[in-house]
């Protein structure tokens, strides 16, 4: 399952906290905004692209706007989303 709560939106940026349980995925989409990814527990990985990135508790990774992208539980995770359009 995957939970997700918003934070705060508006024309100019978007920020929502997700949990990611083992094995979920947001499958590949693409964003109108460039994107900032904080794991804040766990792992996930994120193929951006043609890339694919093993992202940590405690580290960040930037998204493209555009640039096709999914996110999948390795393990049990959390992350905060900011997207800046």
């Amino acid at each position: 399952q995957i939970v997700s709560k918003t934070l705060a939106q508006n024309e100019a940026v978007s920020v929502t906290l997700f949990a990611f349980a083992k094995g979920e995925e947001i499958s590949t989409h693409d964003s109108t905004g460039d994107a900032m990814v904080t794991v804040l527990e766990g792992k996930g990985r994120f193929t951006v692209g043609d890339e694919v990135f093993y992202v940590e508790e405690g580290e960040t990774l930037i998204m493209p706007k555009d640039i096709p992208h999914a996110v999948y539980g390795e393990e049990r995770f959390k992350m905060q989303l900011t997207v800046s359009f």
